[in-house]
C-alpha cells in the first residue's frame, strides 16, 4: 500500500523537556489512521511538525515518498495539500460561512473578491458533505457541528488529501457525530488520508483502520484496530510504573475530618459531581483533555458561577454571593494550570507575586511595608529551595518549576487551609516535580488539605489518598488508594466506561 505520510526519527525538543524521541512509523493513503495517548504523550506536537507549526526539529517527514520540511500551517496547506481540523474550530463569526471557508485564499477578480465564485464553489462542498446549511449563512448562526463541517469544508476547498482531526466529537452532539462519521467515511472513499486523535476508544473502534500509541513521547506500536480489544488500547497506553514517577514518602495524616463537602454541583461543563476533602488528604481528580474538572475548581473558589448544587466549608454552606476573594478569605486557594496568565503577574519581582494574596499582612497604617514583603519571600524562597534566591528577579524569567514554587509560596504566606492544585507538575522538570511533591505531604503534615487535578496518570496515583475519576462533566468513579488504584480501570473509568 502507499504511504501517504511517513515519520522518520522525529525528535523535538523544548527548553528542559524531550518531547518527542526518535519516533518513526507510516500512515496509508485513504486509511483513517488513529493517533493514541495519554496527555503529553507527545501526539499533539507530533501533528504540529506535520503540519509546519513546528519547523525545527530532527528526522524526516515524507509525504507520498517525498521528504517535506514546511515554514509553516500556511506553507503545509499550500504545497502539502495537508489541513488541521482543530477541537476549537478557529471562525470569525461576524462573517460568512463561504468567508470563512476561503479565508485568505479567497477568489478574486481584478483586486476585488469574486464573491459569487466563492459562494459558488463553498456551496458545492458544502453539499458533498451533505450539510444542510449555505455559503451565504453567518456562521454566528451555526451549531458546534456545523462549525465542525465547516472546518472540513475549509480542508476540502484547499484541495487537502491529508487531512488531521484533533478531538473533532468533542463538542459535538450524538447525532452530529454520527454525521460526521459518514463524512469521514466518505472522504476515505475518495481517498483522502485521515489521522484521527481522539480519547473516545469506542470512536476508534467505529471509525478507524489502524492506530498508533505514543507514550512520554515514544512510539510504541501500530496496531490494526479490528484484530485489537479495548483493554489491548488502554495497556499500551499507560504500560509503566507509577512509582518511578510519583510516589509518597510518609504516612498519610488523613483524618475522618471533612473540611470540604459538594452536593450535586453543576456548572456550565459539569453536572451534579458530589465529593468530601477531609482534613490532611491529598485528593486527587484525574481525567482526560474536557472533563470539566478545571470548571469544577473554578466554581468551587467563586471564579466560575454555579448553576446548582451546595458547598460547604467546614460543616457551613457557602453564602449565595461567592468569589475568589471570599474563598480566599474563608481559606481556599488555587494554583491555577494556566500559571503564565493566571498565576501570576507578569511584569512584578518575585517577592511581589508571593505577598499579593496577603498584602494586608505587610502594610503599615495606610502604606505597604515592602521590607516585610521581601522578608517573607527570603524565608519561603530558603524553605523550598528556589533557584535563582533572588526574591527581587522577574517571576516570569524564572524556569516552570520554580514559578510553580513562588506560586505555592503565595499561598503558604496566606494561611489558607485547602489548597487545589490544578497540573502542579505540567511543565516542569523533573527534579521540580519531585520537590513539588515533598511540599505537598509537608502541606498535609501541617493539617492542610489538597485537591490535586491531574492528567498525569503516574502522578495522581501516587500521590493521592483517593482519587475521583471524571469523565465528560461527571465523575465517574471514586476510588481508594490501598484498594483501588489501578491504572487500566482508571484510565477506562475516564474514557466512560464502567
Amino acid at each position: 500500500m502507499e504511504k501517504a505520510v511517513e515519520f522518520v526519527k522525529i525528535n523535538k525538543h523544548f527548553p528542559g523537556a524531550h518531547v518527542l524521541k526518535d519516533v518513526s512509523f507510516s500512515v496509508y493513503a485513504g486509511e483513517v489512521h488513529a493517533l493514541l495517548g495519554e496527555n503529553g504523550a507527545g501526539k499533539s506536537t507530533l501533528l504540529n511538525i506535520l503540519h509546519g507549526v513546528y519547523a525545527e526539529y530532527e528526522g524526516e517527514v515524507l509525504l507520498h515518498g517525498k521528504k517535506v520540511s514546511f515554514k509553516g500551517p500556511n506553507d503545509a496547506i499550500v504545497n502539502g495539500k495537508i489541513s488541521k481540523v482543530h477541537q476549537e474550530t478557529l471562525v470569525v463569526k461576524d462573517l460568512t460561512v463561504g468567508q470563512n471557508v476561503t479565508l485568505g485564499y479567497e477568489p478574486r477578480k481584478g483586486v476585488f473578491v469574486d464573491y459569487a465564485k466563492m459562494n459558488k464553489d463553498v456551496d458545492e462542498i458544502l453539499g458533498q458533505l451533505n450539510c444542510k446549511f449555505k455559503s451565504s449563512d453567518l456562521v454566528s448562526e451555526l451549531t458546534a457541528g456545523e462549525m465542525q463541517m465547516l472546518a472540513i469544508a475549509r480542508a476540502l476547498y484547499h484541495h487537502s488529501n491529508i487531512i488531521s482531526l484533533d478531538e473533532p466529537t468533542a463538542s459535538l452532539t450524538m447525532k452530529e457525530t454520527e454525521a460526521l462519521f459518514e463524512v469521514i467515511q466518505k472522504l476515505k472513499k475518495a481517498g483522502v488520508t485521515i489521522l484521527y486523535v481522539s480519547h473516545r476508544l469506542e470512536e476508534i473502534f467505529q471509525i478507524c483502520d489502524r492506530a498508533t500509541i505514543l507514550r512520554d513521547g515514544e512510539y510504541i506500536e501500530t496496531i490494526t484496530v479490528a484484530e485489537s480489544t479495548r483493554e489491548d488500547l488502554i495497556h499500551s497506553m499507560v504500560g509503566r510504573s507509577v512509582a518511578a514517577v510519583a510516589s509518597r514518602l510518609k504516612p498519610s495524616p488523613m483524618t475522618d475530618e471533612v473540611v470540604l463537602s459538594v452536593d450535586k454541583l453543576s456548572g456550565d461543563k459539569f453536572s451534579e459531581v458530589s465529593f468530601e476533602l477531609h482534613k490532611g488528604e491529598i485528593l486527587g481528580f484525574f481525567g482526560l483533555v474536557g472533563a470539566g474538572r478545571t470548571e469544577v475548581m473554578r466554581t468551587i473558589i467563586g471564579a466560575d458561577d454555579k448553576i446548582s448544587g451546595k458547598i460547604h466549608l467546614n460543616g457551613k454552606e457557602i453564602p449565595r454571593i461567592w468569589n475568589t476573594k471570599k474563598a480566599l478569605n474563608a481559606g481556599i486557594g488555587l494554583l491555577p494550570e494556566d500559571r503564565k496568565t493566571q498565576g501570576f503577574m507578569n511584569l512584578s519581582m518575585n517577592y511581589e507575586n508571593v505577598a499579593i494574596s496577603s498584602l494586608e499582612k505587610y502594610m503599615k497604617g495606610p502604606f505597604v511595608n515592602t521590607k516585610k514583603k521581601i522578608v517573607n519571600a527570603k524565608h519561603y524562597f530558603e524553605e523550598m529551595d528556589v533557584h535563582p534566591r533572588r526574591v527581587d528577579y522577574l517571576t516570569k524569567n524564572m524556569s516552570g518549576g520554580n514559578q510553580q514554587k513562588v506560586i505555592l509560596a503565595r499561598w503558604m504566606s496566606t494561611d489558607v487551609d485547602i489548597i487545589i492544585f490544578d497540573e502542579p507538575t505540567k511543565g516542569v522538570d523533573v527534579a521540580a516535580k519531585a520537590e513539588i511533591y515533598r511540599l505537598m505531604e509537608q502541606l498535609v503534615e501541617e493539617g492542610k488539605s489538597l485537591i490535586v487535578v491531574s492528567s498525569e496518570l503516574p502522578e495522581a496515583m501516587g500521590i493521592s489518598d483517593r482519587m475521583l475519576i471524571m469523565c465528560e462533566g461527571k465523575i465517574t468513579a471514586e476510588l481508594s488508594k490501598k484498594i483501588d488504584f489501578n491504572e487500566d480501570s482508571i484510565l477506562n473509568y475516564a474514557i466512560g466506561g464502567i
